[in-house]
């Protein structure tokens, strides 16, 4: 019998400048445990916050922000509002759209362009190899944020540009270290399609053609959670590390001690 998935508690409060905010709180671990609520936070970026946005986040509690854009997205979106006695940490990730040419060809190229780079699942398996490329390189990364979970860090917010994909990811790899079921993870990692939550699609020009079903349908892939991603992850996992634990000690650095620190702070 397929475990019921629980819905994101009902904090989310609709904020203006954030998009894709919500707890990861509720969701099963195969031991029969859930994540805490009000630990585990997750965002797109936070500069474009308003300040009843900042005054919401604030009242979180928040240790640690974590910022997973590079010097790019910083440029193009600028840096996070500041929040009182919250700590920062910037901890750039893989890019997956490979960085500032790939997204000026997003947000400018014409159709023709487009269809080369992005057209016959080009754009899909663009995506799907950076999410196997972050777990292969990106471990030093992913093994300081669970480190610092496990340590000091919660309540903390993790949060790239969408938040969907570098910090999607990472709340994965956190989320797998509890323990949480797989199929619980892609669960939440969906979420990032619901419409208050999705990342907008940036063009240069709004007019029609830059805009099209065909131009769009193309892109698509590029601003879409979707399972297959993930799923390219966890076969990296199992298939370069022979499973998730293997993974957890021998990529990431954990300990035993370590991951029952971070499932005491982290779990009911």
């Amino acid at each position: 019998m397929t475990q019921q998935i629980p819905q994101s508690p009902s904090t989310e409060p609709g904020l203006a400048g954030v998009r894709n905010f919500r707890d990861v709180g509720g969701l099963p671990t195969a031991d029969g445990r859930r994540v805490k609520t009000g630990r585990l936070f997750r965002s797109g970026h936070l500069a474009h916050a308003t300040e009843t946005d900042a005054e919401f986040l604030a009242a979180l509690g928040l240790h640690t922000i974590f910022d997973f854009r590079n010097g790019a997205d910083h440029a193009l979106e600028g840096q996070d509002v500041e929040l009182p006695g919250v700590r920062n940490v910037n901890i750039p990730l893989s890019d997956p759209a490979d960085g500032t040419e790939f997204w000026k060809m997003v947000r400018e190229g014409g159709l023709e362009e487009l269809r080369t780079v992005l057209g016959d699942g080009k754009a899909a398996a663009r995506m799907a190899n950076s999410y196997r490329g972050m777990i292969k390189n990106r471990t030093a990364e992913h093994g300081r944020v669970v480190h610092a979970l496990a340590e000091d860090s919660v309540p903390a917010l993790m949060h790239c540009a969408a938040g969907k994909d570098r910090a999607g990811l990472s709340i994965a790899v956190t989320l797998l270290a509890l323990g949480v079921e797989r199929e619980a993870v892609v669960a939440d990692y969906l979420e990032s399609n619901a419409p208050h939550n999705r990342y907008r699609v940036r063009r240069g020009s709004q007019s029609a053609e830059a805009r099209s079903p065909e131009v769009m349908e193309l892109l698509a892939p590029l601003f879409d959670a979707r399972a297959e991603y993930l799923t390219a992850a966890f076969e990296t996992i199992d298939g370069h590390w022979g499973g998730l634990d293997r993974y957890l000690a021998e990529g990431l650095g954990l300990t035993p001690e370590t991951l029952d620190r971070l499932r005491d702070r982290l779990l009911d």
